[in-house]
């Protein structure tokens, strides 16, 4: 005799017997939901960035739920239309009832309207039928997956007092962890117990997979080890259950012990059940996303050996695991082989291929092989048709993408929010807002609902683009329809304020985040804190900054240097100082960014000496210092008056194998400049050509404000007419040069004729920058 275990609940949860009102009946009334849907209507209204359509299409969508008709419990009484192909008046009689569940039961065409009439006539019945007959309708009601119908109508015949057997008990148990309940379904286990009935193998599967499907593994072992306390032994289906939900949760190494447990017959659970092609492909898959692709490839062989044939998943596993790490020309190779054992590819094979094809940017071969879908009769579904158009966006292609929408949808395939949230966001980087908003309208009007994801790309775009008050609209537009907006929402909007100068109305939008339950994070705190130091607001940066380490938030090396940043050009050189040090007594690592702008800082706040010792600081720790770096201290140095140490340094770039660039040449070149070492920086120019460097407009500009300003007005001509043959592109400061130049003498009026001839329409854009 066996003994029920402390661990299984011994009482069925209230809510599979109780006797309250079905969901059905507790939805609002359609009254209430349309007066809901107005009133959000006529808040919707205002948001003038989608056009009507939009908006009446969102609206709509909240008041189309219907609610089946309530069934009858009085005897004799029986609903009369339910809109099915039921003959319902014939179906009261015996003979008519068990015509129903031999015939359209077994076959599994039965809806849920019908199986609620024929259940009323049933519990109607004198005498009941037996219980057989309604464990086949509720099996039917499983083939095809209503499970909620089979709980739903499992209550009403508890209420009966109509005493339930194993079968119909396991097909609830079943019901329930295949909605994610498997707590519900221990407390059947319990009833099942309480009423002397002996769990047998059926019960256990059922609630393994229960507790498979929502990951808790734990359980799964546990459940597993005390299945030999009822006397069951676990079955080829137990361990295919538990390897697949092992390998999907990611816990493949004790999936592959369980099947060596299986394959010799042993260990604690005393397996004498062999492996089955289910636990092959699960393991095969698992070991693939895990890369362990030798494993798999020899597990895919101990199948073919022991006689197993290898399913259409086992090789679209294998496929998608080699193609994924690298391995194309074997994946091609087991494809071939797939074909060799006329193994059909499904679905999921083509779209494998397909995403392969299309990593590797040969979409003719991609669009070919979605044309031979058509052709061997595999139909492709959204995610084909999704995988396609991501990856032809993120190629650049998206008017190419948005066709193959348009062929998506004339094939009868219906996109969904990743198709549309792909589509948007290629238009939005494309900066292709319209386009976006439009794809949203269609969205919408095919009844598919955006995300946080759709909004977040289109807030995101109208910020770059400096429509701020459409995405704050769009924002309140997300809140009345009953999408959350989310940290990454919050964040992309207070961005856009400080982006358009806005920074008290990014701090009131920082402080309503939190109010409205959204944390900040790192990036809310490192935007507010850039925002105020570019607005020159150093004491509410240092209290964001503040604020940030006393709830936890640690700065990392950008945030440190922004700081510095901001100091450094608020002339607050001393806190900057501060600010460094607290950087590295906290551990934060500086990066090559951090230490160019303190040296470039350093050099413009007149600490340079300061700045040389960080510079040989930098030299004798060996870090690999890049070219930015010596162009911040080069240009610190000459700011500095200190040209001579700055020549030095430049010229012993080759012994340090740091190659200058244009910056570098136009940093000397303008020193020399200023202190009127015209003839230097001028062979310094030739030099610069010389080593293949490309003279720009900067260039050309501080060689000639030095010369106009040494009284060498021919060098400026011939300098002009050199830009000019060289179809450089002159700015506002050439035209400076050239009006200063007219000024000094009319006779030069003829430089202007050399500009018109070359770049008509540049002389005029500089000439109204200078007028305006």
């Amino acid at each position: 005799m066996w003994i029920r275990p402390d661990w299984i609940y011994t009482d069925l949860h209230p809510i599979l017997f109780s006797s309250s009102k079905s969901k059905a009946e507790m939805k609002p009334s359609r009254p209430q939901a349309t007066k809901t849907a107005d009133s959000a209507m006529e808040k919707f209204k205002t948001f003038s960035y989608s056009t009507s359509f939009l908006k009446s299409r969102l609206f709509s969508s909240s008041t189309h739920l219907k609610k089946r008709p309530p069934t009858s419990h009085c005897r004799n009484e029986v609903p009369l239309k339910l809109g099915t192909s039921l003959d319902m008046p014939s179906v009261a009689d015996k003979t008519s009832i068990d015509k129903f569940l031999n015939e359209k039961c077994r076959s599994g065409n039965v809806s849920p309207d019908e199986a609620h009439y024929v259940f009323d006539c049933m519990i109607q019945r004198q005498p009941t039928p037996p219980m057989s007959s309604f464990n086949k309708l509720f099996t039917a009601l499983v083939k095809n997956k209503h499970y909620d119908d089979v709980i739903s109508l499992f209550k009403r015949f508890n209420s009966t007092g109509l005493l339930p057997d194993l079968i119909t008990f396991n097909i609830l148990l079943n019901c329930l962890c295949n909605v994610s309940r498997a707590c519900d379904g221990f407390a059947v286990l319990g009833t099942i117990l309480r009423r002397s009935f002996f769990p047998d193998i059926v019960t256990f599967n059922s609630l393994i997979k229960g507790l498979c499907r929502e990951g808790r593994i734990t359980k799964v072992t546990c459940l597993f080890k005390k299945m030999k306390a009822f006397g069951c032994r676990p079955d080829v289906v137990t361990y295919g259950t538990i390897i697949n939900g092992l390998c999907r949760t990611r816990n493949t190494s004790l999936a592959l012990k369980l099947h060596e447990e299986m394959v010799k017959g042993n260990g604690e659970t005393g397996a004498i059940c062999k492996p089955s092609i289910v636990s092959y492909s699960a393991l095969i898959d698992g070991l693939c996303k895990d890369g362990l692709l030798e494993k798999a490839k020899e597990l895919f062989s101990e199948m073919t050996d022991r006689g197993i044939n290898p399913n259409v998943f086992s090789y679209t596993s294998l496929i998608h695991g080699l193609g994924c790490w690298g391995k194309w020309e074997e994946a091609i190779c087991v494809i071939v082989e797939m074909m060799d054992q006329h193994v059909q590819a499904d679905v999921v094979t083509y779209n494998v291929i397909i995403d392969e094809l299309c990593k590797k940017r040969n979409f003719v071969k991609a669009y070919e092989l979605l044309e031979l879908m058509d052709q061997r009769g595999v139909k492709p579904d959204t995610i084909t048709y999704n995988t396609l158009i991501d990856r032809i966006c993120k190629n650049g292609k998206i008017d190419k993408a948005n066709e193959l929408l348009e062929i998506m949808i004339q094939r009868g395939v219906n996109p969904d929010t990743v198709t549309y949230n792909t589509l948007i966001d290629g238009f939005c980087k494309n900066g292709k807002i319209d386009k976006a908003n439009e794809l949203l309208e269609l969205m919408i009007q095919r009844g598919v609902n955006p995300d946080i994801f759709t909004y977040n790309t289109l807030i995101d775009e109208l910020c770059k683009n400096g429509k701020i008050d459409k995405a704050i609209e769009l924002l309140e537009l997300m809140s009345q329809i009953g999408v959350n907006p989310n940290t990454v929402t919050y964040n992309t909007l207070i961005d856009g304020f400080c982006l358009a100068g806005r920074i008290d109305d990014a701090r009131e939008l920082f402080v309503a985040m939190k109010n409205k339950g959204c944390r900040h994070d790192f990036f809310s705190y490192s935007i507010m804190i850039n925002g105020y130091c570019k607005n020159r607001k150093l004491e509410e940066a240092m209290s964001v900054f503040s604020e940030m380490i006393s709830v936890g938030v640690t700065p990392d090396a950008t945030t440190y240097t922004t700081m510095l940043r901001g100091f450094f050009q608020a002339g607050m050189s001393t806190h900057a100082k501060k600010m460094f040090g607290d950087m590295r007594l906290n551990n934060v690592e500086p990066d090559e960014y951090t230490y160019n702008i303190l040296i470039d800082g350093l050099c413009k706040n007149g600490c340079v000496s300061k700045a040389i010792d960080v510079f040989h600081t930098l030299k004798k720790g060996k870090l690999d210092l890049s070219i930015e770096t010596y162009n911040c201290f080069l240009h610190g140095l000459c700011k500095t008056g200190r040209l001579e140490f700055a020549c030095k340094l430049f010229h012993k770039f080759a012994q340090e194998g740091l190659l200058p660039n244009v910056i570098t040449y136009n940093i000397i070149i303008n020193g020399f400049c200023k202190e009127g070492q015209l003839k230097e920086a001028n062979d310094l120019l030739s030099n610069m050509e010389e080593k293949g460097f490309a003279p720009n407009v900067i260039t050309y500009n501080t060689l000639m404000h030095g010369f106009l300003h040494n009284d060498e007005a021919t060098k400026v001509v011939e300098l002009l007419h050199v830009m000019a043959e060289r179809n450089i592109m002159p700015d506002a400061s050439t035209a400076s040069i050239i009006i200063n130049l007219l000024l000094k003498d009319e006779k030069y009026c003829g430089c202007i004729l050399t500009w018109q001839s070359v770049r008509l329409s540049s002389w005029k854009y500089c000439c109204s920058d200078v007028n305006g």
